[in-house]
């Protein structure tokens, strides 16, 4: 109580901010700027996390624009380059998404364990962000616990489960 934090210094994050709005033709409004600082915020303290708002309120600009603003960053080894993976979840059945056992009992991987998958086993530091983007669905984020747990591992049907690494 009484202790007030100190103010972080966003100044290089800033001005790649402002790279990045020119560059995509973006207006940097406070706002807006604001709110790719407290998603950078909270992925610095979490491996996953969930962005809700209405349709067209500017979700998916700002995880852009703080992936790029980061690999902006990383021309002068400030962070790391930021690489992301978008999905629509709600455009593909479950079975495509995650994977399926065939009638043979072989297994072919979704797009997300692909995906997941695929980051897992890169080993660069470059920063890997598998989003998916559009409306929450009780079905694919219940299969998504493991993931956003403790555990941070991707547990399939067919048993195989796939760590998170670091960079995720």
């Amino acid at each position: 109580p009484g202790v007030a934090p100190p103010t972080p210094d966003y100044a290089a994050m800033d001005t790649a901010i402002l790279q990045v709005c020119a560059e995509y033709n973006l207006q940097p409004e406070m706002y807006f700027k604001d709110k790719v600082f407290q998603t950078y915020e909270m992925i610095l303290v979490r491996h996953g996390m969930m962005l809700v708002g209405f349709s067209y309120s500017g979700k998916t600009q700002v995880l852009q624009t703080l992936a790029e603003a980061l690999t902006h960053m990383s021309r002068n080894r400030l962070e790391e380059k930021t690489s992301m993976k978008v999905i629509n979840p709600k455009s593909i059945t479950m079975d495509q998404l995650y994977g399926r056992m065939d009638p043979s009992g072989e297994w072919s991987d979704g797009v997300l364990s692909n995906i997941y998958r695929t980051m897992a086993a890169d080993t660069t530091p470059d920063r890997k962000w598998l989003v998916l983007d559009g409306p929450v669905d009780a079905v694919w984020v219940e299969n998504m616990n493991s993931v956003l747990d403790d555990s941070k591992k991707l547990c399939l049907q067919n048993g195989n489960i796939i760590q998170m690494i670091k960079s995720m």
